[in-house]
């Protein structure tokens, strides 16, 4: 729902500029492997981590849930790096560079073409390729995490799949160390029923016409079989009042990540709704640790 609420393709940066200061967002340009021009809004910071830690770079790659666009994201995404980048309040330290890149699916705020689930996978993989092809320069010591949020996280875990398939998750620079996925459902599937439980209504039935069939499920098993998927680890996060995800989804996305080896931590935020989780303390205070962690070790 590119174009909900009215206007939202014409905001700009600009406007929320004072609610993210003192972090600054730059938009950035790219392009499919179909040709269609993206945009992404990327910002960096400069945090403090323990002198053991190994990277000097966390890149994070985030992708937006379904509705709205970029520029409203980006004040709850400027509280996490200003969290980041606090420094620790003792003990030996050196500096790290935390840097988030938010993708703008196609069809939303400046990003050209029409959505379409075909359309949104090359858009997260040419995302994918410009980060690797931007910040692959540190030595082996930059890091890379992917951060989606509802239909955002099957977006993630879609592209960790496919990446995974094609290479060793462990092998190129930068890595992919980290999945975040806040307020996911196992499949599109799956929210036909939980949106229309009533046996009478013939919508848990129309599955096989969807247009969008997004299956976290499906990817974490994949990603359970991939190389190197012992250097990565998943962090869910469910909203405690979550109006639109059953609690089982995130808790069945575990039991799956723990049964095929990956390490995985499931957190609940209490008092959340399903979009509220960045924006309540405890949540992102979760992600924050989750990030600096994948510094040090």
């Amino acid at each position: 729902m590119p174009s909900i609420p009215p206007f939202s393709r014409s905001e700009k940066i600009a406007d929320y500029a004072r609610r993210c200061s003192p972090i600054v967002w730059q938009e950035e340009k790219l392009k499919a492997a179909d040709g269609v021009n993206l945009s992404l809004c990327v910002a960096s910071t400069t945090g403090h981590v323990p002198s053991s830690a190994v990277a000097t770079h966390l890149v994070v790659l985030y992708f937006q849930g379904n509705a709205s666009s970029l520029p409203p994201r980006l004040p709850y995404l400027s509280d996490v790096l200003k969290a980041l980048s606090i420094r620790p309040p003792s003990g030996e330290t050196f500096p790290v560079k935390y840097t988030i890149v938010a993708l703008s699916y196609r069809g939303f705020w400046t990003s050209r073409g029409r959505p379409s689930q075909r359309g949104i996978e090359k858009d997260a993989e040419a995302a994918l390729r410009w980060v690797m092809d931007t910040y692959n320069s540190a030595g082996g010591r930059t890091r890379l995490v992917l951060w989606g949020q509802s239909i955002g996280a099957g977006v993630a875990t879609t592209a960790v799949a496919r990446y995974s398939a094609q290479t060793n998750l462990g092998n190129p620079s930068p890595w992919i160390y980290g999945l975040i996925l806040e307020t996911p459902f196992t499949s599109v599937r799956d929210m036909l029923s939980a949106l229309y439980p009533q046996q009478w209504l013939p919508y848990r039935h129309l599955w096989p016409f969807l247009w969008n069939w997004w299956d976290s499920r499906e990817a974490l098993r994949v990603l359970g079989r991939a190389k190197g998927k012992e250097t990565l680890r998943v962090l869910i996060l469910q909203a405690g009042k979550d109006e639109l995800v059953p609690k089982q989804h995130g808790m069945e996305l575990e039991d799956i990540c723990r049964r095929n080896g990956v390490e995985v931590e499931r957190k609940e935020v209490a008092g959340a709704l399903h979009t509220d989780v960045i924006a309540k303390g405890q949540g992102r205070s979760a992600i924050v640790s989750f990030l600096s962690d994948i510094c040090k070790t």
